[in-house]
């Protein structure tokens, strides 16, 4: 076998194991996101508004500056329409 031939073996081995790898992390996302969807089924079927958890989840992932800001930009925003 050539070096050439070599690399390439090398080098689909690797590409199909970061593949797999890939296929099985995509995997396990799925399981999750599937996970979480049951999670806010259940919260919806006890009375919570879904929107207002996503909300809050959201807010919840950021750095309460970058929050803080945001929310003062919304805060001018609908004041300069004349909805606060």
């Amino acid at each position: 076998m050539s070096d050439t031939e070599t690399s390439q073996t090398v080098a689909a081995g690797q590409l199909r194991s970061i593949v797999e790898r890939i296929e099985r992390l995509e995997e396990e996302k799925k399981t999750i996101s599937d996970d979480i969807a049951d999670v806010y089924a259940e919260a919806k079927g006890t009375g919570f508004d879904t929107k207002a958890i996503r909300t809050i989840v959201a807010m919840r992932r950021k750095e309460p500056m970058k929050r803080q800001e945001e929310q003062s930009i919304l805060e001018l925003y609908m004041a300069a329409l004349g909805m606060a």
